[in-house]
């Protein structure tokens, strides 16, 4: 089973969000010799607990720090972009990283309906709700360009042709299954959001239609995964996120509390006991851990699984990723975009 690392770069109460950042780079050199697959990292607007508002540019950071990891966005919320400008970062990001680089689509707005209303160009009028037409373009860019359908498409030239990134869809509904599978693309489902996802699995097989990237459907789940030295050192560590979750719940947004402080609310709140029903986590020592990304992956029939923490110390969340690659018997002798776990 290959194993890859989803960071939402969270930003600690009392850091910064350069701070933040600079830490997702130093975790993906670490994943890196670890011997994981995938790292990608998520698109989140004007949050104080996540940092990463452009995919793009921290991915050419962390290309730069690493040599075997296959890196990308999990993912690009296209609804905000020009399907063009899109297909240029990624296709100069696969120009500076061959055969290393992912573009995951998708189609949330990652933010409030205020800040994605702040990022449209045109502010006239509500953003049309034409995904299906802006993936079909993006992935016409690239194309053969003799066979391309779009006359746009066929007009423009890619900075890192003939490289091109591996095109994924993301989602954790029915709809997004349907589109990846009608349009042949891998997908990722988001159990760490949506943790009733193995019948939308399931249909992505069923329908599945063979594509020019893509023969047979190839399914990926991404999972909360929590890991310490003992299941009480790793529920601890958890409570960070579990408040973040419950606050969230109420539409506030917090940066990652310290752990005595996310005990404290969880204890007056009484929601500790609630929250562990609303979404999937995996939390606990090393053969916990293993136990439960297996479960999952076998769940969903899944060929890899993307592992989302959440931690308020970083060297707690080193140390997780650490661990589950020891659980797993991870290698660094494989080459770069190779399988990585056995």
């Amino acid at each position: 089973m290959l194993l890859g690392v989803l960071d939402q770069s969270p930003i600690p109460e009392g850091a910064s969000g350069g701070e933040a950042l600079r830490k997702s780079i130093d975790l993906a050199r670490l994943t890196d010799s670890l011997g994981y697959h995938r790292y990608w990292v998520a698109e989140h607007h004007a949050s104080p607990g996540l940092a990463c508002t452009a995919p793009e540019i921290l991915i050419g950071q962390i290309g730069m720090v690493t040599s075997r990891l296959r890196v990308g966005s999990g993912g690009v919320m296209l609804p905000h972009y020009s399907p063009f400008k899109v297909a240029e970062n990624f296709s100069l990001l696969s120009g500076l990283f061959p055969g290393r680089i992912d573009l995951g689509i998708g189609r949330a707005p990652g933010t409030d309906q205020e800040t994605a209303f702040a990022l449209q160009r045109d502010r006239r009028r509500p953003s049309p709700d034409d995904f299906p037409e802006q993936l079909s373009e993006l992935m016409g860019y690239f194309e053969d360009p003799r066979s391309r359908r779009n006359r746009l498409a066929r007009l423009t030239i890619l900075p890192g042709a003939p490289n091109a990134p591996e095109i994924w869809l993301l989602g954790s509904s029915p709809q997004s299954a349907n589109w990846a599978a009608e349009l042949g693309l891998p997908y990722m489902f988001a159990d760490f959001i949506n943790p009733l996802g193995a019948e939308i699995a399931a249909r992505y097989r069923e329908e599945f239609r063979p594509s020019a990237q893509l023969s047979a459907p190839r399914l990926g789940v991404a999972s909360w995964a929590i890991c310490a030295e003992t299941d009480r050192e790793a529920e601890e560590h958890a409570t960070s996120f579990r408040m973040m979750m419950a606050l969230l719940h109420r539409g506030e947004l917090i940066p990652v509390p310290p752990v005595e402080k996310a005990k404290r609310f969880l204890r007056e709140e009484g929601k500790y006991g609630s929250l562990q029903t609303q979404r999937r986590t995996i939390v606990g020592a090393p053969p916990t851990v293993r136990d439960g990304i297996e479960r999952v992956a076998e769940e969903y029939g899944a060929d890899e699984v993307m592992l989302v923490n959440i931690l308020y110390d970083h060297g707690a969340r080193r140390r997780s990723y650490e661990l589950i690659a020891e659980a797993f018997g991870l290698t660094t002798g494989s080459e770069p975009g190779s399988r990585a776990g056995r």
